[in-house]
């Protein structure tokens, strides 16, 4: 048997691109590193969290945000 440890990844979108956050703390919840992330990318102050999705050994957690778009 071999035991693989399981990353966490934040992703979101900026400009059309996926931008790939790297996990700050494995003490920290998915809230503290949007937080943690919004420093840098003030979008995601609103934005929602959805996940985690496994994928390639890695937790994929999903910031969505709904700024910018009018309706």
């Amino acid at each position: 048997m071999e035991v693989t440890a399981i990353s966490r990844v934040f992703l979101h979108k900026q400009n059309g691109q996926e931008v790939r956050l790297t996990d700050p703390g494995e003490h920290l919840t998915k809230e503290d590193v949007r937080n943690f992330y919004a420093n840098i990318y003030p979008i995601l102050t609103t934005a929602k969290i959805r996940g985690p999705e496994f994928k390639d050994d890695e937790m994929q957690y999903h910031f969505e945000t709904t700024m910018g778009t009018k309706g």
